[in-house]
């Protein structure tokens, strides 16, 4: 299975909207929306079914047994993420504690226990031809989103063995969900954007593929608004010998498609044109890595 990743170093740049432009035009079988703390894809890949929903247990949560506590004060006092508290009682705010245990080991009496907590929702959807679209979604305030995206690549990957292609539309930035979503994934497709921080956000983002030895590809969203910018990112590409797949138009259309729940390849418009363009580009590089190993 060929993995297409599709990434931004920052949120709002049309990554989402280009990756359901993928969608549409490779006819994949296999994609996920890595983004779990604010998954979208669902609302432009419509499915005529509800999804199969399991819940994701992330970090175990501490537990006080408030008949047994003594109230020696020993686990309040060793919480680093002062995550214990006391009103009538010792208590553990779920949404501080980070599941490291300190607390259950240093009770007397044996009176915290470690408790699995459901951290997130994995959803798999199916569909014709045996088409699946794995997704979660996080559990407000949850840290582990890293793990989850780990999770919703694993579930795509078991539901899909078989497939070609896949096309994963990851997180915005370089954080935690990025750095799972990057594991394994033979080519990167970094979506820019062409202002000062989205120059800034897109070296970040090269910097840290890079570090995952994986093939890396850049296009520009939105290219006319600002030409001096869109100049300088694909001056960027030639210097670190970077792959630059073509340019993307501003295009109030594509607005409108995306608020009907439609990809940009299926209407007529301008953005729609420049994205099929990117998209062959794109595919000729992912598949010429096969003459090349």
């Amino acid at each position: 299975m060929k993995q297409l990743l599709i990434l931004s170093g920052k949120g709002g740049t049309g990554k989402t909207t280009i990756a359901s432009a993928f969608i549409k035009l490779s006819h994949v079988r296999a994609f996920a929306d890595c983004d779990v703390d604010a998954p979208n894809l669902h609302l432009i890949t419509r499915w005529p079914t509800a999804p199969e929903v399991s819940d994701y247990y992330g970090l175990p949560v501490a537990v006080i047994d408030s008949e047994r506590c003594i109230a020696c004060d020993q686990c309040k006092e060793h919480c680093r993420f002062d995550a214990i508290f006391v009103e009538d009682k010792y208590e553990v705010d779920p949404f501080a504690c980070e599941g490291c245990g300190v607390c259950a080991y240093i009770c007397p009496v044996g009176a915290i226990t470690m408790e699995p907590a459901v951290a997130g929702e994995l959803m798999l959807y199916s569909g014709a031809e045996n088409s699946v679209f794995s997704t979660a979604q996080l559990k407000m305030g949850s840290g582990t989103s890293g793990l989850l995206v780990t999770e919703v690549k694993k579930q795509m990957k078991a539901a899909a063995a078989e497939v070609e292609l896949a096309i994963i539309d990851g997180s915005p930035g370089i954080g935690c969900p990025v750095i799972a979503s990057l594991s394994g994934v033979d080519m990167v497709l970094i979506v820019a954007e062409p202002s000062i921080s989205g120059i800034n956000d897109m070296e970040r983002m090269i910097n840290t593929a890079a570090k995952f030895g994986t093939e890396i590809a850049v296009c520009i969203n939105k290219y006319d608004t600002n030409i001096e910018h869109t100049e300088r990112i694909e001056e960027l590409c030639k210097e670190l010998k970077l792959p630059f797949v073509g340019r993307i138009p501003f295009d109030a259309d594509a607005v409108k498609a995306i608020n009907n729940g439609q990809s940009i390849v299926e209407i007529d418009c301008a953005s729609g044109t420049a994205v099929r363009a990117v998209y062959d580009n794109t595919m000729q590089l992912l598949f010429a890595q096969k003459n090349t190993r």
